[in-house]
């Protein structure tokens, strides 16, 4: 009996299984890298022809305090001081609160009881700066009138409470995202050595994540910076106020004062016009803020090339009921800051709910404004949700590009750099996106009032979030996955567009989430650029002349005007549209997100 051994026929390859060539994902990164230099020097130009228009006397602008255009005297001393004292007490307040609930959300909470509270955070980071300076005036400066015994309550601590309270929810959710990114098996060895909660988190989990969240920190520090209408709205916005004594300073904290966004968002660049000496002295405090938040970066990022000392080995002292007794205390103090988050959303909410309730009846919906103070909000609606949809499709695929750049394949030098550019983007108030897109898009260009203008005014606040979180995200790609994807044979190329990329997409979905919340609160970037408070068309019909209505605008406007009962409740009513529409689209975001993260991220 004779066997038959049976053959396979050779097979040819499949050609198409084989990876593609990926030759455009180059020119897509740097042309996101690109977008984010052209932008920065775009704001730095705008300075730039502004300091050129007039003579600017720099030894007075850092070293007076006097600020008094009629005199000719352009002092920014006390508006440095002012912006230093409300960014370090917000920094002060948040940085401690917001790593503390990120790491209970991230290594002490099981999954179906952190994802809610962290989409309770995320709803928080969704609320608009608007609603953060109208609750800053019914509910902090009373309080800290009631404190300090001062009139009104306007205050550099209002401000930098106020701050505190935004900057909260940005930093939790990028810390959030950074945790996350740590493997497993890292937390899984530390445990079988016998280390406690605490001691895995601080020895193991934080060394991994300490770039992330540093990230999720300058973030905060930009947003507060370069915030603008919150602090308005509290700061009292005093000039020359600058204490000689400890006593002094401390006592300067409960009064009026005035930062370098609040000089710039008041009413002086309109009435400095384009040329002349204020002008220049205006656009002179503009460049000294971009040169604070760019000292702040570089100082965060030089930090990370030294030896963390959490590298070294772990000594423990004493016996192991206080070790034991250190991991409990120190649970309950990470588990309280997470109750702080959700007792602001809880306290927002309500507050938000007893004063705009008018945002509950359909006709306030769906009905058009009528007058100063009445009607609806039917068109404020449509302009905002028209300049956030646009403004995503234009700034997602810069700062994804961007992001996965600084990650990748950037030198660590060239990193450094780019990152700055990014967070001094970030930084870059949004009043002087608004004046710079007015004189460029609607004055130079011809386009008037448009509603595309005022999307491109706004893709800047986006293009750095997205940027910052991606590239994190990127830097918490384990060794061995970069090494086994190139050991198959890919080109550098196949492995951003096969690994890097959907490795990255959850956080950056979730910068992108963070950067449209804050771009649907703008306000100052579309008052000169893409609005009007009434007259304009629910849907614009082209580009040129073209403004729209929108919700942050509109809810400025009838804040100014706190005398009239029906001005204030519209207000609120038309706030708690503005935080309903964040939140689906946040609640949205979120579902999408945690698609991908369950999903395979190789393809």
């Amino acid at each position: 009996m004779t066997t038959k051994t049976l053959t396979r026929p050779p097979v040819a390859p499949d050609v198409g299984s084989r990876p593609r060539a990926s030759k455009w994902i180059w020119s897509w990164l740097y042309g996101g890298a690109f977008a984010v230099a052209a932008l920065l020097l775009t704001v730095i130009g705008y300075l730039g022809a502004g300091l050129a228009s007039g003579h600017v006397n720099w030894p007075e602008v850092l070293t007076e305090k006097a600020w008094s255009p009629t005199s000719s005297v352009y002092g920014g001393l006390a508006m440095i001081y002012g912006t230093a004292v409300v960014s370090a007490l917000a920094l002060v307040i948040a940085v401690p609160i917001s790593w503390a609930a990120a790491v209970a959300l991230s290594e002490y909470l099981p999954p179906r009881l952190s994802r809610p509270l962290r989409m309770c955070v995320e709803l928080l980071a969704a609320v608009p700066s608007i609603v953060y300076g109208l609750i800053g005036i019914m509910v902090v400066r009373p309080v800290i009138a009631q404190i300090a015994d001062v009139p009104g309550g306007d205050s550099l601590a209002a401000a930098g409470i106020v701050l505190a309270v935004m900057i909260t929810p940005t930093i939790v959710a990028v810390s959030v995202d950074a945790l996350a990114a740590v493997p497993d098996r890292v937390r899984e060895s530390a445990y079988s050595l016998g280390l406690t909660r605490r001691e895995v988190v601080r020895s193991a989990v934080l060394p991994l994540a300490r770039s992330g969240m540093r990230a999720a920190v300058l973030l905060g520090l930009a947003r507060a910076l370069g915030e603008a209408i919150a602090v308005f709205l509290v700061v009292g916005r005093a000039d020359g106020r600058l204490p000689t004594s400890f006593g002094g300073f401390l006592d300067s904290l409960s009064h009026p004062g005035q930062t370098l966004t609040t000089k710039l968002a008041g009413p002086e660049p309109v009435l400095a016009g384009t040329s002349g000496p204020h002008f220049a002295a205006l656009c002179a405090l503009g460049l000294i803020l971009l040169a604070l938040v760019a000292a702040a970066t570089i100082w965060g990022t030089r930090s990370r090339t030294r030896k963390n000392a959490a590298e070294r080995t772990p000594r423990f002292r004493g016996t192991s009921r206080m070790r034991l007794q250190r991991d409990r205390l120190v649970m309950t103090l990470r588990l309280g800051a997470l109750l702080l988050p959700s007792a602001l959303l809880l306290g927002m909410l309500g507050l938000l709910v007893t004063r705009g309730s008018s945002a509950f009846n359909p006709s306030f919906w769906f009905s058009s404004a009528t007058g100063a103070a009445g009607g609806g909000v039917r068109d404020q609606i449509v302009g905002t949700v028209l300049l956030i949809i646009t403004t995503g499709i234009l700034a997602l695929p810069l700062g994804f590009g961007a992001g996965i750049l600084i990650g990748v394949h950037a030198s660590e030098r060239t990193a450094r750099v780019l990152q700055t550019f990014t967070v001094v983007l970030g930084g870059a108030p949004t009043i002087l996106l608004g004046l710079a897109g007015f004189v460029i898009l609607s004055t130079t260009m011809g386009w008037g009032r448009s509603w595309l203008a005022g999307a491109i005014v706004l893709v800047p606040v986006v293009v750095p979030v997205i940027a910052l979180t991606t590239s994190a995200r990127v830097r918490s790609i384990p060794p061995e996955l970069k090494e086994s994807a190139m050991s198959l044979g890919l080109t550098r190329a196949q492995f951003v567009r096969s690994v890097v990329v959907p490795y990255t997409w959850p956080a950056t979905i979730t910068g992108l989430l963070l950067g449209l919340a804050r771009a649907a609160g703008e306000t100052a970037p579309l008052i000169f650029t893409a609005t009007v408070f009434f007259g304009a068309p629910a849907l614009p019909s082209g580009i040129v002349e073209a403004p729209v209505q929108a919700l942050p605008t509109h809810i400025f406007t009838l804040s100014q005007d706190s005398g009239d009962p029906q001005a204030v409740t519209q207000a609120w009513g038309s706030a708690m549209v503005l935080v309903i529409i964040t939140a689906v689209l946040l609640s949205a975001a979120v579902v999408l997100r945690n698609r991908f993260e369950g999903e395979r991220w190789t393809t």
